[in-house]
């Protein structure tokens, strides 16, 4: 099955989490299929926290991906901001 998550990156007490589409097999920050955004909780200034691809999260959910918890928060926020 795919799933949508947040794959986490970035260094030691600095964390920024790409938003892929995985198989659910795979580890939290493995092999994915697509990377469809992007979150970053320590932006600072004029950096950009959250950046989704809707029409590529759409044509995923379509196909019968599913979202996790955190992503479909994160979702909701960026749809109240645009």
């Amino acid at each position: 099955m795919v799933v949508i998550r947040l794959a986490r990156s970035g260094a030691k007490k600095r964390p920024f989490y790409n938003i892929v589409a995985a198989d659910s097999r795979n580890r939290r920050d493995g092999r994915f299929i697509e990377r469809v955004g992007f979150y970053n909780p320590m932006a600072s200034g004029g950096e950009q926290t959250l950046s989704v691809n809707v029409e590529r999260l759409n044509h995923w959910t379509s196909n019968g991906a599913q979202m996790s918890d955190a992503v479909q928060r994160l979702v909701k926020t960026a749809a109240k901001a645009a």
